[in-house]
C-alpha cells in the first residue's frame, strides 16, 4: 500500500519560459546603440584640433626644434647633425617698411625684364619723392626752431634712415637725472608734434641717449632706464599732440651710441639727447642708434 502510494506521487512539470528571447534582444539593442555612439563620435572630429595636432607634430619633429632631427631622419641612429654656420641677425623692420619690402619683392618675382625694370623705376621715383618730402619737412621744422631761438638745442638732418630731429636735453627738455619734460619745452615739442601728426605716413622711432657718467638713483638705477624714460616721455607728448601711437616706437640706448667724445663737458652735453626719426619707406637702411648722415 505504501509502495503504491509512492508510485502515485505527482511531480509538477516545469513551465517553459517563452520570453527568454527578450533578454538577447535587449543585449542586441544595447550593442547596436554603442556602435552608433562610436560611429557618431568618429564622424564628429574637431577639424581645428586635428590641424593644431598636425602643426605641433611637424614642429616637434622638424630640425629647428630638435637639433639632431635632420641626422636622425637621414640615418636613424644617434649621429649628431652639423652645427649651423654663424650668420648676421636679420635686420629689424618697422611694420610699414616690412610691408613695402614684401610688396616690392612680390612685384619682381616672376616678372618679365620689362616689368622688373618698370618696378625698379617706380621704386626709384618713390624714393626720390620721399627725399623731397623729407627736405620739405626739414625746412618747416628748421623755421620754427629758428623762430624759437633754439637752433643750438634742436637740429634736423635727412640721414640714411630718414628725417632725424635731434633734441639736446640740457637746460631745455630735461633737468639732470630727470625724465620729466620741462614746461619751457612744451611749445617747441608740440609744434614738432603737430607737423609730424599732419605728415601721418612714416613710422616714427624715438631714441633716448645719455653720456657715460653713471647714475644710480632709486628711480633710475642706470642710464638705460633714464634714456628709455626720456624717450617714453617724448613719445607720450607727441601722442598728446595727435601723433598716432601705432606709428611710434621707443628705444633707450644709454651711452652706447655717442656722437661726440665723453671726455669733455661739451661732448657729453651733445651725447645727452633724444632723437625723433621718421624712417624711410623706400630705400631704408637698418642702421640704428646715433647713425651719421
Amino acid at each position: 500500500m505504501s509502495a503504491a502510494r509512492r508510485h502515485k506521487k505527482h511531480h509538477p512539470e516545469e513551465h517553459e519560459n517563452h520570453e527568454r528571447w527578450l533578454v538577447s534582444g535587449y543585449d542586441m539593442m544595447t550593442l547596436l546603440f554603442a556602435v552608433f555612439v562610436v560611429l557618431f563620435a568618429i564622424s564628429s572630429t574637431n577639424i581645428s584640433k586635428v590641424k593644431e595636432l598636425k602643426i605641433s607634430l611637424q614642429e616637434a619633429f622638424s630640425g629647428p626644434v630638435l637639433t639632431g632631427g635632420k641626422a636622425i631622419q637621414q640615418t636613424g641612429d644617434t649621429s649628431q647633425s652639423d652645427q649651423p654656420a654663424p650668420s648676421k641677425p636679420i635686420a629689424a623692420l618697422t611694420p610699414a617698411q616690412a610691408l613695402e619690402d614684401r610688396m616690392a619683392t612680390q612685384t619682381d618675382q616672376g616678372a618679365t625684364p620689362e616689368d622688373a625694370a618698370k618696378a625698379a623705376a617706380a621704386r626709384a621715383t618713390a624714393a626720390q619723392k620721399e627725399e623731397q618730402d623729407f627736405q620739405a619737412l626739414k625746412k618747416r621744422i628748421d623755421k620754427l626752431v629758428k623762430n624759437a631761438g633754439l637752433a643750438d638745442k634742436v637740429s634736423t638732418t635727412v640721414a640714411r634712415r630718414g628725417l632725424k630731429v635731434r633734441l639736446l636735453t640740457d637746460d631745455l627738455f630735461f633737468d639732470s637725472g630727470s625724465a620729466v619734460i620741462n614746461p619751457g619745452a612744451f611749445m617747441t615739442l608740440d609744434q614738432i608734434g603737430d607737423i609730424l601728426s599732419k605728415e601721418g605716413r612714416h613710422p616714427i622711432e624715438v631714441e633716448g641717449h645719455t653720456d657715460n657718467r653713471p647714475i644710480a638713483t632709486s628711480q633710475y638705477p642706470s642710464n638705460w632706464q633714464l634714456s628709455g624714460a626720456r624717450a617714453g616721455a617724448v613719445v607720450q607728448r607727441l601722442n598728446s599732440d595727435g601723433v598716432s601711437p601705432k606709428r611710434m616706437t621707443l628705444t633707450g640706448y644709454s651711452s652706447e651710441h655717442a656722437v661726440e667724445s665723453n671726455k669733455s663737458p661739451a661732448g657729453r652735453a651733445k651725447n645727452r639727447r633724444v632723437e625723433i626719426i621718421l624712417t624711410r619707406l623706400h630705400g631704408a637702411t637698418s642702421s640704428q642708434g646715433g647713425d651719421t648722415p
